[in-house]
């Protein structure tokens, strides 16, 4: 018969096995909010490109550029306070995360050796102001500048108010 410590560590592993498998690889909703501004702006895309390292969130080959959306936790996001690591099992966690920054930096360096542009939008950047991130990484990825035309006929604070009632999200300005 199992002790009461021996049942309470088998359901907290059962509960935890359960939240991780919560956990979405791709169509997060900081994903579905970006390609949904982008798709308003105009821009046309490929998503999670298997021939690509990386597997880049959204590819646009027109412009030879892609775009990765990070979430701050996973991809340890330099001075965000989202960025935190479990007290628990530390070691196993602080290696797990140095992989995976180790594998995008990688990711992201054979991009560029092909001769991608690669821009990166963090999940907490996408929470305080979504069209405003998507607008810098297009900005940052060159396909936004003063010469090229803004791709929409909405305004900024149109696209803010369309994200809104979509998403149902607010934003800090």
């Amino acid at each position: 018969m199992k002790s009461d410590v021996d049942a309470n560590a088998d359901w907290r592993k059962a509960k935890r096995s359960w939240n991780m498998s919560r956990i979405r690889g791709k169509d997060t909703k900081p994903e579905l909010m970006v390609r949904s501004i982008l798709h308003r702006m105009g821009y046309r895309f490929r998503l999670n490109r298997k021939d690509l390292p990386g597997k880049p969130d959204i590819v646009f080959p027109a412009y030879k550029t892609v775009l990765f959306v990070h979430g701050c936790y996973w991809h340890r996001h330099k001075s965000c306070k989202n960025a935190t690591t479990p007290a628990n099992n530390r070691e196993f966690w602080i290696r797990k995360f140095a992989d995976t920054v180790q594998r995008d930096m990688r990711n992201q360096q054979d991009l560029r050796k092909m001769g991608w542009i690669v821009a990166v939008i963090w999940e907490c950047h996408i929470r305080r102001d979504p069209v405003l991130a998507v607008t810098n990484a297009l900005i940052d990825a060159g396909m936004l500048t003063d010469d090229t035309p803004y791709p929409t006929e909405l305004s900024i604070e149109q696209l803010r108010t369309v994200v809104r009632e979509r998403f149902n999200v607010g934003w800090k300005r």
